[in-house]
């Protein structure tokens, strides 16, 4: 199964903050919230969505192909992707922009705070899914990336015939009601964190149920407490793998989306899934940046073993 990726594509700017935030947040005064923190630490990752995704689908033998607007530094990128699987040819550069950025400042407790710069990102609507000429797309996710483009590409996969993802995730306060309703009544799955399912069902008036109606997949990722796959006859837990340390959150729902999806294009059943994108969350969550874990299809199936029955199943990723 040959998946579009069509997420943002990014450099993130990952600091550490030597405190915790609830400390300087003052309940009673947060409309005149101004606040500076001196972090002690920096460092500069590859990272985006699509790219995150990508990554781990490539490590466990997927063949996820970007879509996606970058800027006139993305050349070294571009090689890393490529020497690890990730197919890059959807991916267009714009001249005299930089690729987008990601700056976030992670506290003790884990919580973020952050800012994005779009960058040739925000040319992102001029890649086109009709316009491929490569091997024939047969599923696509539509992850965060300028809201223009995601909801081009609502309408393009919809035209085509496309079956898709729909994973609004940190977009889901840019887009309307309407649009996001639009992105969600056509979606073959929807993918979202406890927060932001909250927020779908308040802007667009979709109950669980409407959503059980609609869609053939639904996953609600909830941190330490798992996932939840939602399907129109069965709820199926997926309990979260205990990490061996936790270093950096950033991009371990994008793990989580690339396990799955990996599983998926196998045409695993979902309870499988769904504990492939758990074990993937893990190694990123143990890792410094969403790009730098690594893993073997064999060393991943040894672990999955450690907390999973998969039966021989999974025997298809060697």
């Amino acid at each position: 199964m040959r998946i579009a990726l069509t997420g943002s594509i990014a450099f993130d700017y990952l600091m550490t903050f030597p405190g915790h935030f609830k400390e300087h947040l003052l309940v009673d005064k947060l409309e005149f919230i101004s606040l500076s923190f001196l972090v002690d630490k920096m460092i500069k990752r590859r990272g985006g969505i699509g790219p995150n995704i990508g990554y781990t689908m490539a490590l466990l033998g997927g063949t996820p192909t970007l879509f996606g607007t970058v800027g006139q530094d993305f050349d070294d990128y571009r090689s890393w992707l490529e020497e690890n699987g990730v197919d890059t040819r959807g991916v267009k550069v714009i001249p005299d922009e930089f690729t987008a950025s990601f700056f976030a400042t992670t506290d003790y407790d884990n919580c973020q705070i952050a800012s994005f710069y779009p960058g040739a990102m925000s040319h992102a609507a001029e890649v086109k899914l009709a316009d491929w000429e490569g091997e024939p797309l047969d599923y696509v996710v539509i992850s965060p990336t300028d809201p223009g483009a995601m909801i081009q590409y609502v309408g393009e996969t919809q035209a085509l015939n496309l079956p898709y993802l729909y994973d609004p995730s940190q977009q889901t306060v840019r887009l309307s009601g309407e649009e996001l309703r639009q992105g969600v009544e056509g979606a073959h799955s929807l993918f979202v964190n406890e927060y932001e399912f909250c927020l779908i069902e308040k802007h667009t008036g979709l109950s669980m149920n409407d959503l059980k109606d609609l869609l053939e997949i639904l996953v609600i990722t909830k941190g330490e407490q798992g996932s939840l796959i939602v399907t129109k006859d069965d709820e199926i837990e997926i309990p979260a793998v205990p990490p061996k340390e936790i270093v950096d959150p950033t991009g371990i729902g994008d793990a989580y989306r690339g396990g799955f999806l990996t599983g998926y294009s196998f045409q695993l059943d979902l309870k499988l899934c769904g504990e492939m994108g758990a074990l993937a969350a893990a190694y990123c969550l143990e890792a410094d940046g969403p790009q730098t874990h690594h893993y073997t299809p064999k060393s991943f199936l040894k672990r999955f073993r450690e907390h999973f029955d998969d039966q021989g199943i999974l025997d298809v990723l060697l």
